[in-house]
């Protein structure tokens, strides 16, 4: 009988990753990136401060034929999740919504939905109370973000509902920093040893 490998001690499902400056890839340039799972096959997470352009939920609505019963339904910003599977949505939102079973619980107070009775719901008004749509993902194959993290590409902190769906997207790195008591002014780019 072959013993299992262990699993890392570190388990960053649900939490935040916060860019480095100077990480060197613009795509994640001062972004903010929810990790919805971590384990040892890889991680795969949604980056929550980047706006795919001008683009909103109306127009991805009109594409599919899904009408919203009111205006304002269909203003919600769409996001650049990463830049894995660009062309397919992803909906990070509160917990306490689940799309027919659809729906995969991250952490608490946060559950992912990528099918498409989520955009017909949010639509409609019965969909999530807070939520963030975002085009493709973040994706790191095994070992690859352990690897970022101790060359500091990133630093990890909790992840805050309030930070990730109430705050305007330009002020979310900065406040992922604070609730680490880090100052984005006094930030190295290169990794020391003790």
């Amino acid at each position: 009988m072959t013993a299992k490998p262990e699993r890392s001690a570190m388990d960053l499902t649900g939490k935040l990753l916060i860019a480095m400056p100077e990480m060197g890839d613009p795509r994640f340039e001062h972004s903010v990136v929810f990790l919805c799972s971590y384990g040892d096959d890889g991680a795969m997470g949604l980056i929550v401060n980047k706006p795919a352009g001008d683009v909103r939920l109306s127009d991805l609505l009109a594409q599919l034929d899904i009408k919203p019963d009111t205006p304002e339904r269909g203003n919600m910003r769409v996001h650049f999740g990463g830049p894995v599977e660009t062309a397919r949505g992803f909906v990070l939102h509160s917990d306490g919504y689940d799309a027919n079973l659809h729906s995969m619980k991250v952490s608490e107070g946060f559950s992912m939905t990528a099918t498409l009775d989520i955009l017909e719901d949010i639509a409609t008004g019965q969909g999530p109370e807070r939520a963030q749509l975002m085009l493709g993902y973040a994706g790191w194959g095994p070992g690859q973000l352990e690897s970022e993290i101790a060359m500091n590409g990133w630093l990890t902190t909790d992840a805050d509902a309030d930070l990730v769906f109430g705050l305007p997207d330009d002020a979310k790195w900065e406040a992922a920093l604070k609730t680490l008591g880090v100052d984005s002014l006094t930030l190295s780019a290169t990794a020391g040893r003790a």
